[in-house]
């Protein structure tokens, strides 16, 4: 079968103009529940695409029909070869929510394709629930770690996610237990929308709901207990909760250099010589567009990393295990970087200022005099500005308690003209 990219796609957009496709948002209720502008458009078509499942709400259709192959990716390819003839893909609720029609428009020009959307399941969900869709976390845990929901499980939150399969619920039901949230209460919505749709609510740790549907979506109101692991709005999460061998940007450091990299939605990080993976971490959970590449040297560290992750829900991290900067080769360039470890080996900073595009961010720490040296030298060569970070903590002495200083940790930002 042809390969089609998306360039060559939106490159011949001049050639045809006209809407040829037809994106039709179907839902439990099948073709009663399409508009008739949406109807003509799916009783028009020469082929309809879509999941059997939709074929089959969909169905009688007179079209030359095909169901979605795994994977998904070789179906685009069937649609591009009838362009101009007209082609209706079907998709569940609103396809441009957590659906098919943001991947086709890589390949289709906006002027040439059409939608009828749907409700989305999230607007079906808080619809039932009587609650504003706007004061919701809506997330979706189809196709991506469970963990991913980790980052939002704070006191009060009203949560909507969208399952992967019938296991989602009992799979989240036990992490709200393990992670400090057992009484949150849990609603399992399936198959809104049609004949055959149930709603059923229990707490997290008294799960055992049964049968539940593939096609469900769990709407969470978030209870916490006093020791539950909240992932705060602010950037210095505490030591004790990463796994570490002592290679850590400690917490207070950490807030700081956070504060430093100035992290925005959708932007991607290297963290050079990571440790514990902390400041990738604290990075990626920030904003769940956020991408992250820890590179550490270490396999041990390395896992130690994953593990972090997967516990945080930093879905947006990738591990990288080698020494910087030969590991640095084949990454996706960075809007910033923090060199936490490697300052002093040849060819490290400079092949991260390279990656750099003009405006992105350079952070470095130093503890030892032969890192801040080199810090001294890059700040006379590049600018940018330095600090030192000095941090005492309260100690016991004998029966009465003074200030333990750590050491002190010289830091230079730099942003690249």
């Amino acid at each position: 079968m042809a390969e089609f990219s998306p360039t060559d796609a939106l490159k011949s957009s001049t050639v045809v103009s006209r809407p040829w496709l037809s994106i039709v948002g179907i839902g439990e209720d099948g073709r009663a529940g399409l508009s008739p502008a949406a109807l003509a458009a799916l009783e028009g078509a020469k082929f309809v695409v879509g999941g059997r499942r939709h074929l089959e709400l969909a169905g009688p259709l007179k079209a030359e029909t095909t169901s979605w192959p795994s994977p998904i990716d070789d179906g685009y390819a069937a649609i591009l070869e009838r362009r101009g003839s007209p082609v209706c893909v079907l998709a569940t609720g609103d396809p441009f929510h957590h659906g098919v029609g943001s991947t086709l428009a890589k390949h289709v020009a906006p002027d040439e394709m059409i939608c009828f959307p749907q409700a989305s399941s999230f607007s079906l969900a808080a619809a039932r629930m009587g609650w504003a869709l706007q004061d919701c976390v809506a997330i979706s845990l189809h196709g991506r770690a469970l963990t991913r929901i980790v980052p939002s499980l704070h006191p009060r939150a009203r949560i909507l996610a969208l399952s992967w399969d019938a296991t989602t619920p009992a799979h989240l039901a036990a992490l709200l237990t393990e992670t400090g949230f057992p009484a949150s209460h849990l609603t399992v919505l399936e198959r809104m929308g049609g004949p055959y749709e149930r709603r059923r609510t229990t707490t997290a740790d008294a799960f055992d709901l049964a049968d539940i549907d593939a096609l469900n979506l769990i709407a969470v109101e978030v209870v916490a207990r006093p020791d539950a692991r909240i992932v705060p709005l602010t950037p210095g999460l505490h030591d004790g909760w990463f796994e570490s061998d002592g290679q850590i940007t400690k917490s207070d450091i950490r807030a700081l250099t956070l504060q430093a990299l100035r992290p925005t939605m959708g932007e991607t990080l290297w963290d050079i010589g990571a440790g514990s993976g902390s400041v990738a971490i604290e990075w990626t959970v920030r904003h769940l567009a956020n991408r992250a590449y820890a590179i550490e040297a270490e396999p041990e560290r390395a896992a130690r990393i994953g593990r972090n992750a997967e516990r945080f829900g930093a879905t947006g991290l990738d591990v990288i295990v080698g020494r910087a900067p030969a590991a640095l080769a084949d990454l996706p360039r960075p809007d910033a970087v923090f060199i936490g470890g490697g300052l002093t080996t040849e060819g490290v900073f400079e092949t991260a200022w390279e990656a750099l595009d003009p405006g992105g961010r350079l952070v470095a720490n130093a503890v030892t005099l032969e890192s801040e040296a080199r810090l001294q030298a890059l700040f006379a060569a590049h600018g940018g500005s330095m600090r030192r970070i000095s941090i005492a903590r309260l100690d016991p002495v004998g029966r009465f308690h003074g200030w333990r200083p750590a050491m002190p940790v010289t830091q230079w930002q730099v942003v690249k003209p």
